[in-house]
Formats: C-alpha cells, structure tokens, sequence
C-alpha cells in the first residue's frame, strides 16, 4: 500500500521545476480561505507569462468534502501530494470551532517532507499545533479564537497583535483576510516585490499589510468622508523622493499633526512613520529588481538619501542588505 502511494505521489506535480503548493482540504474547510490560496499563487508569473507556481488541493481521503456552507467541493488528490508539496497551506475548518480533530489529518501532516514550507490560515493553525509541529514556535490565529488556543496549546506562543508570523518556515495568519496577506508574504519571500505586487494589482487588494499591524482596532474607523487619510497617503507614495515630515502629511489633509495621527492609527493600525519606512523600502525594493540602477540612486528614488541609509533599512526590515536582495530577485523570473 505505501509503495502504492509513493507511485501515485510522482503523478500529482508536474516535473517542470515549478514551486509546487499543496492546500489540505477538511472537513467544513472554509470555501473563501481554500480558494484564495489558488487565487494568489495561481497569478504570479514570470515577465515571460510562465506560471511560477503549481497548486493542487488535497484531503486526508480524495473525493467530496463538506464545506462550511451550502455546498461542497470535490478533492481529487489524497493525502500523497503533502509528501510531494514544497509549501503545504492549511486553510481553517468550522471543525476547529468545536474541538473535534480527525486522526487521518494529522497522519495525512505526517506525510510533509522536511524542509517544506508550512502555513495555516486562520483556525487551521489548530490543527498544525496539534500535530507536534509548533511546540516552541511564535504563531498567531483569529483574535476570537485566542483563549482556546492557549489553553488548547501551552507550549506554543501564541500573538495576537499580528496579522501573520513566519517562524523559520512555518508560517501562520489570523482571520481570512489576513491569509491573503500571509500568501502575497510568501510570493515576496520567493520571488520579490514586483511579483507580488503584480499579484496584488490583479486581486485589488493592498500590496502590502506589514506582519505586525494591529488584527483588529480598538476604535471605529472614521468615516472616510470626514477623516480618511487616502489623500495623504497617495501624495506620500507620489513623493517618496522627497523629504516627508509628519506635517506635509497632515496638511494634505487640512488638520492638525496630532489629529493626523490618531484618524492615521485609526484607519491603518500603524504609525505614518512605520507606513512611510515600509513604502519607501517596498520602493527600494522594486527598484532593485527591476532595474539596473546604482544602489546609491535607489536610495535617492526611494527616499532614503543615502545609501547607507537603505542599507540600514533594508537589513533592518528584510535582514538583507541591498547588494543581497538584488542579487536574489534581480531576473530572477
């Protein structure tokens, strides 16, 4: 029987070198966080057109499988392709909600090969910490499912006041929207900004929601019609070549630094200063891989005056510095 598996495991990939993802499909699996993993992977592309991705879905056993809604899905591979898969994604189930854990899908996790990306969306980072493979890890889930899982699991950290965690090749995210935004983290990691962002552009949605922005806010959001900070932030991105104070910012918006901040909080759980760091480095980014500009003309392009000052950036937001990243994406696809 196993070497009936191995045999089947050969058939599931295609071998044409692409990075092969694998989303594990179970029972009341949630239809939006299983779709959007294909939706994302499946748009990035070299600038030739070719796919750089392969998506399959798979279950513990292939064949229909209930979802949270009216419907159901067909799964046409088993548990076989997670042994094949380089990065294996685990949408959430309406069974996370109840407790209730089926033994097949741990045996099915068994089945991941070492050194294989891992990543949950939402409450499918139950069934990761079941299976033994967080214990000691920094993870984070839905904020409304916090309380169970730390009771649930002791010896897993988890944090609540981020979107998504990458913990040296396991990944997680907290509620559905924020698995797009751990997904468009991985295309980054694997091919850079400017594959990602075309990623983003094709799904319209935000390029880029930094790990570490608030799950949720405290307030209300202010109604855009008397305190959206939209203006501010188009002018900024405009103008990131330019020197960008806090009062320019405000200005554009016809109010006070003070009030500037606070509607600024309000609406993006960051600080302008943070947001303004991480567009300036996005900048840089796509600049290094996509043209053939000296690294100290990046900095000037993307705000930073110096390159020294990019470097300090760069290595502070990506660990790299930009000699490294360009080397990494520059042509890469």
């Amino acid at each position: 029987m196993d070497n009936m598996c191995e045999d089947r495991a050969m058939t599931v990939f295609a071998a044409d070198g692409r990075h092969r993802v694998a989303v594990l499909a179970r029972d009341g699996v949630l239809p939006f966080e299983l779709s959007l993993v294909h939706r994302l992977f499946g748009q990035a592309r070299t600038t030739a057109g070719g796919a750089l991705y392969e998506v399959v879905t798979c279950a513990p056993v292939p064949g229909e499988i209930r979802t949270d809604a009216d419907f159901t899905v067909t799964v046409p591979h088993g548990p076989e392709a997670l042994a094949e898969a380089d990065t294996v994604v685990v949408p959430g189930s309406a069974a996370d909600h109840d407790g209730s854990f089926d033994p097949a899908v741990t045996a099915a996790l068994a089945r991941i090969r070492p050194g294989a990306r891992i990543a949950s969306i939402c409450t499918g980072v139950f069934v990761l910490a079941a299976a033994g493979l967080l214990t000691g890890r920094r993870v984070t889930t839905h904020w409304r499912a916090s309380e169970r899982a730390r009771a649930r699991f002791p010896d897993v950290t988890f944090d609540l006041d981020v979107l998504y965690t990458d913990d040296d090749g396991v990944l997680t995210s907290a509620g559905a929207a924020a698995g797009i935004d751990l997904c468009l983290h991985m295309i980054r990691t694997d091919h850079g900004a400017a594959v990602a962002d075309e990623v983003a552009r094709g799904t319209v949605v935000a390029p880029h929601r930094a790990s570490d922005q608030a799950q949720y806010l405290t307030r209300p959001v202010p109604q855009p019609r008397t305190s959206s900070t939209a203006r501010a932030r188009e002018w900024a991105l405009a103008n990131l070549h330019r020197p960008v104070t806090l009062r320019d910012l405000a200005a554009q918006e016809a109010t006070s630094t003070r009030t500037f901040t606070r509607r600024f909080r309000d609406e993006l759980g960051t600080s302008p200063g943070r947001w303004l760091v991480r567009q300036r480095v996005r900048r840089a980014c796509t600049l290094l891989e996509c043209t053939d500009l000296p690294v100290d003309e990046v900095a000037a392009a993307a705000g930073f005056g110096t390159a020294g000052s990019l470097r300090l950036h760069l290595q502070a937001e990506l660990g790299v510095s930009p000699t490294a990243y360009r080397g990494t994406f520059r042509g890469r696809t």
